[in-house]
């Protein structure tokens, strides 16, 4: 009688089967992952980015063009973004008057922006973070800058130093200091004016000298 010979057939274990499901799973999960990722077709294109804001002007400014003002509104603080820039004060409508700025500016909050042309034609200024008054100390916060176009836009903003931003005299007007130097400071007449390099702002000289003779100064309020 020839012997028998057995054929031994190996089961899977619960093991294995667990791991095969596993594996299985994990494969799904991948394939599911790359349809997900997996870029878009040609034909359809994500949406581009919004374009900034246009600032809209209760009336034509006599210092700024459509250009700076563009390229200012950049830098202003996103809370004030999409608000009316409303003209506060003029000189050549309102006087050569310090006094007549901090009256146009009673009762009014909101942020300024203060844009000068000397008789140079240079085009300066600064944004204050809360409406130009007298004070008997400086305040303001570090949204508070000064700009020059040179005639590139340059904006100089806090450098964290001091806290010198805005101080409203009867006789003058100064915006950053340090040192016993002022970034930008304005008389009482609203015609004399001077801007030398202070440790608030790290800023140059906004004028083509360092004494200059105002044309035409406005003081919009942005709120």
């Amino acid at each position: 009688m020839k012997g028998l010979r057995w054929r031994y057939t190996r089961l899977p274990s619960q093991v294995e089967d667990a791991l095969s499901v596993e594996k299985g799973e994990d494969e799904e999960k991948e394939e599911e992952e790359e349809e997900k990722t997996a870029p878009a077709p040609a034909s359809v294109s994500a949406p581009a980015p919004e374009d900034p804001v246009e600032p809209q002007l209760a009336e034509a400014s006599q210092v700024l063009g459509p250009s700076e003002i563009r390229q200012l509104s950049l830098h202003l603080p996103p809370r004030v973004t999409g608000h009316l820039w409303s003209l506060a004060f003029r000189t050549s409508r309102d006087g050569f008057s310090l006094r007549s700025l901090y009256r146009q500016m009673e009762g009014r909050s909101g942020p300024v922006l203060l844009v000068l042309k000397d008789q140079d034609g240079q085009m300066f200024g600064a944004f204050s973070s809360s409406a130009i008054r007298l004070s008997k100390s400086f305040y303001g916060t570090g949204e508070t800058f000064l700009f020059s176009f040179a005639p590139q836009l340059k904006v100089f903003k806090w450098t964290g130093s001091n806290s010198f931003f805005v101080k409203g005299d009867l006789d003058s007007l100064m915006m950053g200091s340090g040192s016993g130097q002022f970034g930008l400071w304005l008389d009482e007449d609203l015609y004399h004016g001077g801007s030398h390099p202070c440790a608030t702002f790290n800023n140059e000289v906004l004028a083509r000298q360092e004494q200059f003779c105002i044309k035409e100064l406005e003081a919009w309020i942005l709120s």
